[in-house]
């Protein structure tokens, strides 16, 4: 799960360049998250270091250590460094978890769901593409127009 998390961030962030380069426009939302491709990427990467934070906490591991994301203003120039500082952060915590142990933990996540340690990693994995699914669509769509 880790490693295809790892794939699902990477293929996100090379999505994001191509909106980006585009000049994409995200529709207008109430959603903070949505508010610029800019912050969306923040959005993104953001939730990646929570939730292995969260897992961490969830094991009584040691805090992993993410480095806090670049202001909003520099993000973009420094998507490629803070995405390899994320998923960095995401190599080693969990390489001597064993399934009993991962089993073991359920809580709720930070948003108030129940969730155990591999629904979150799931949950982690299925997130960027979900994002990576909408601005294909957004693309699709404007290229069509």
């Amino acid at each position: 799960m880790v490693l295809l998390h790892e794939r699902s961030l990477r293929s996100f962030v090379a999505c994001w360049q191509r909106a980006r380069a585009r000049g994409l426009t995200l529709p207008k939302t109430d959603d903070p998250a949505y508010q610029s491709l800019d912050r969306l990427l923040g959005h993104v990467l953001w939730a990646a270091a929570s939730y292995m934070e969260w897992m961490c906490e969830s094991l009584d591991l040691p805090d992993p250590g993410f480095p806090a994301p670049p202001p909003l203003e520099i993000l973009a120039e420094q998507a490629d460094h803070h995405l390899e500082a994320v998923i960095d952060g995401w190599r080693q915590p969990l390489a001597t978890v064993t399934e009993a142990r991962a089993d073991a933990v359920e809580r709720p996540s930070r948003w108030g769901v129940t969730y155990g340690i591999d629904a979150m990693l799931e949950h982690a994995v299925m997130h960027p593409q979900r994002h990576q699914f909408q601005l294909e669509e957004l693309m699709g769509a404007t290229s069509s127009s």
